[in-house]
């Protein structure tokens, strides 16, 4: 029954106790360039003949955001669209062919919304799909002519991955469709029917704080209906459709490279009010591509008892092995799981061939975990990688399957050294559509982002795997930044990179590598042209400890030498091991700047200089590494302000400093343990970590292991002696592990109730990045009035000792 005047009273009660206010905007010039399109992203084809850019808005009005959803299993689902929540608007699609140097626009019906696109494996058509009103369509367009056409009259379900899958054939594509006649969702009641109840039985279960859980057997229902789809096989040119097996939860299917067998993974009951939807009971099948199931490769319970920075127990990882028919490969630990406990092996690596009917061997044990292969183009060999989580460090060794034992070590190199890292290796696609790495004889090739002393320097780099000497292909110039994208051809003559500098945005070069002729692909402009003249520098200086620093420092517009202006620093800590490779130069200055929604980087049109990204390092012991935390961050923040101010470039006097998720955790921490600031802006942190209690980034410690270090590392614990005035910005609906909004809501509490200066901006409908327009410009204004209001510190303030 409705009742006049309730929902006045509601409204005024909730408004009152909210105190919601307008959206705020900043100024018009800092609007536009919010607002102004970003280039587009792009895709190359399989084939290497053409590029696919996509159009889109990262910034959505907030009415997109408002829509309704539902929070199940860790995720958030449209149920108008039988979807994941969309937050992003794609706008239009273009392929540019490179050979005939031509554009072609992808034909996109004005009567939905363009979603994700995918080329198909001969590189002649880009399948896409369509929000409409039935739900999500699937289309595919002629990439040469541009005509597109709906596949079919049946919606495919995104809820638990891609829906899309394309055959080597680039006729038919693997859908995950809405059931047919599968009904109306269930009505779910508001009167409960009982409590929502859960038991601890003995057994260790120490799992991350997820957030938009199943808390009940309605919210299970509801995971069932929307996650629930038909795997088939859609004819794009007859519109035949093949229904494989009946219908599921299916998180993968993927083909074996012969296409006779389909891996199959769906979720199946008990649920979880626990963990999110990957680790709710599943089983893992291969099926004949009939869509019969011919073996069960394993069965997991709810796999909620999974030791902190471990692994399932059991069968994972599992991948069908190129240049063979059908050969199955999985990793299965030998230590439980579980990186604390000792073990001769941690993992054995297991294969089993079609038809499936032995059962599996056995191929070598690896003493450290499993950290993936690359494939050679010789069938069975491959680039294995092991990971020592004791000393962070990662070994690397080219292996025959047939001959495990014969092993060659290629890399080995801690995780955290950028400047000896192997970098990315190049991939081909080879005829019968397998991917391998590419080879000319005993050659390989990587793409190196090239962090060094100086710099970063992007290369392309030949490796032999016989000799291990290693030779640059390509460098980057000295003053640009360019990156090896691919080769284009199977003779390696031309290659793709994307360029730019400080002053022009990265575009797309084929380059041919005898003649050194070059010829621009795209030609995307600068979005911002206000600002592009701004000046900037790779800094370097050390902290007290001798620990070498980084940061880019931008000037502000029209800034004189000899000024000193007010600074703000933005950072987020990192862990490592040593010193040396805490100190590694792992950024360019050459590199396009690109204004693009909340960044910091705005405070220069407020006559700021900002430090980007200064390197807030945490060195040590992983195990223990945390235990100087706050020493160590307020260490590194001194010693930018100390080396900027010896330059005369800033007054010290005028420093904010502020970071996001780990960094807003970090300003906090800088304002309650010293007065180097005259303001803080920490947006979507946590600052209470007993609500963290099995780990936080690389902490390996529960609460109860560590209990003073959980303790001296909350903010909210030194609410106190936050004086600095402090911006918390937060999303209303931040769904991140560990960051719930009230984490922000109790620090404002505290801080208020011991007398300290604070504001708490709630953004509706936003989660731990903020996305809608309006949120996006909010966040600007408020950031630069709370500069304004508090941008100087009193230069009497005591420091702070540590």
């Amino acid at each position: 029954m409705r009742i006049p005047g309730l929902i006045t009273v509601c409204i005024f009660f909730a408004g009152a106790l909210a105190a919601q206010s307008v959206y705020k905007r900043p100024s018009d010039d800092v609007a536009r360039i919010v607002e102004a399109r970003p280039t587009p992203n792009v895709s190359i084809s399989p084939t290497q003949g053409a590029l696919l850019l996509t159009d889109y808005n990262p910034n959505p009005g907030i009415a997109v955001l408002a829509e309704p959803y539902l929070k199940l299993a860790g995720l958030r689902i449209n149920p108008t669209l039988n979807a994941r929540q969309r937050i992003t608007e794609f706008v239009g699609l273009t392929v540019i062919w490179i050979n005939e140097q031509r554009k072609v626009s992808l034909e996109i019906p004005t009567n939905g919304r363009l979603n994700a696109s995918a080329w198909s494996p001969d590189g002649k058509k880009v399948a896409f799909l369509i929000d409409g009103s039935d739900g999500v369509q699937l289309w595919v367009a002629d990439a040469l002519s541009g005509k597109s056409k709906r596949i079919g009259n049946f919606v495919v379900n995104d809820v638990l991955g891609s829906p899309m899958r394309w055959l080597e054939d680039s006729e038919r594509i693997l859908v995950r469709a809405i059931p047919a006649g599968r009904g109306a969702a269930p009505l779910v009641s508001n009167v409960p029917s009982g409590p929502s109840v859960e038991e601890a039985n003995g057994k260790t279960s120490q799992v991350m704080t997820f957030q938009d859980l199943l808390r009940n057997e309605n919210d299970a229902k509801l995971f069932e209906y929307y996650a629930q789809s038909q795997l088939a096989i859609v004819n794009i040119n007859t519109n035949v459709v093949q229904n494989m097996g009946t219908p599921g939860l299916y998180m993968s299917a993927g083909f074996s490279p012969d296409e006779n067998y389909l891996l199959v993974t769906a979720l199946q009951r008990p649920f979880s009010y626990r963990v999110q939807y990957s680790n709710f009971s599943r089983k893992t099948e291969i099926w004949d591509k009939s869509g019969k199931s011919i073996r069960t490769i394993v069965t997991f319970p709810v796999t909620d008892e999974i030791p902190r920075q471990g692994v399932v127990n059991g069968p994972r990882e599992m991948e069908w092995e190129p240049l063979y028919p059908a050969r199955l490969l999985w990793v299965e630990a030998l230590d439980g799981g579980d990186p604390v406990k000792k073990a001769d092996y941690r993992d054995k690596l297991m294969v089993q061939d079609a038809p499936f009917s032995a059962e599996p061997k056995e191929i070598v044990k690896l003493k450290f975990r499993f950290a993936g292969f690359e494939w050679l183009n010789a069938a069975g060999t491959a680039i294995l990688s092991e990971y020592d989580r004791d000393r962070r460090w990662v070994t690397s060794y080219k292996v025959s399957l047939d001959n495990p034992a014969a092993k060659d070590t290629l890399f080995d190199v801690s995780v955290n050294d950028d400047y000896n890292a192997p970098g990315e290796p190049v991939y081909e696609r080879l005829a019968n559509g397998d991917y391998v790495m590419v080879q000319d004889s005993n050659w390989i090739f990587y793409s190196t982002e090239g962090a060094s002393p100086k710099g970063q320097f992007p290369r392309l780099d030949r490796f032999n795997l016989k000799t291990k000497e290693r030779y640059p292909v390509y460098t980057c110039p000295p003053n640009a930044y360019d990156e090896f994208i691919t080769f284009v051809g199977s003779d390696r003559s031309r290659f793709i990179t994307r360029y730019q500098t400080k002053n022009a945005p990265p575009n797309y070069i084929l380059r041919y590598v005898q003649s050194g002729v070059q010829r621009a692909l795209t030609e995307f402009k600068d979005p911002a042209p206000l600002l592009t003249g701004i000046e900037k520098q790779l800094i370097k200086y050390k902290r007290k400890d001798g620990v070498p620093l980084t940061g880019t420092l931008y000037l502000p517009l029209n800034y004189q030498k000899g000024q000193r202006v007010p600074l703000f620093i933005w950072a987020y800590p990192l862990e490592y091991g040593d010193a040396g490779t805490a100190g590694q130069v792992r950024d360019s200055d050459q590199k396009f700047t690109y204004f693009r929604g909340d960044s910091p980087l705005f405070f220069l049109t407020q006559g700021y200089a900002v430090l980007m990204d200064a390197t807030m390092p945490v060195v040590g012991n992983p195990e223990t590494m945390n235990n100087t935390f706050i020493e160590q961050i307020v260490s590194s923040g001194r010693a930018a302000i100390d080396y900027l101010d010896s330059l005369g470039i800033i007054n010290r006097n005028m420093v904010g400093v502020g970071g996001h998720s780990y960094g807003a955790f970090m300003t906090a921490n800088l304002l309650a343990h010293s007065d180097d600031y005259a303001f803080g802006i920490a947006r979507s942190g946590a600052y209470n970590r007993s609500l963290t209690p099995f780990g936080f980034q690389s902490e390996r410690r529960s609460y109860w292991e560590a209990q003073e270090i959980y303790q001296k590392l909350s903010p909210f614990n030194f609410a106190n002696q936050i004086k600095t005035p402090l911006l918390l910005i937060h999303g209303e609906a931040d769904n991140n592990p560990g960051t719930f909004t009230i984490q922000s809501e109790r620090l404002f509490q505290a801080i208020k109730g011991n007398g300290g200066t604070a504001r708490l901006v709630l953004l509706p409908f936003e989660s731990h990045g903020y996305r809608a327009r309006e949120s996006i410009l909010d966040v600007l204004a408020e950031m630069f009035e709370w500069a304004k209001k508090h941008g100087t510190r009193e230069s009497t303030a005591p420091v702070k000792k540590q």
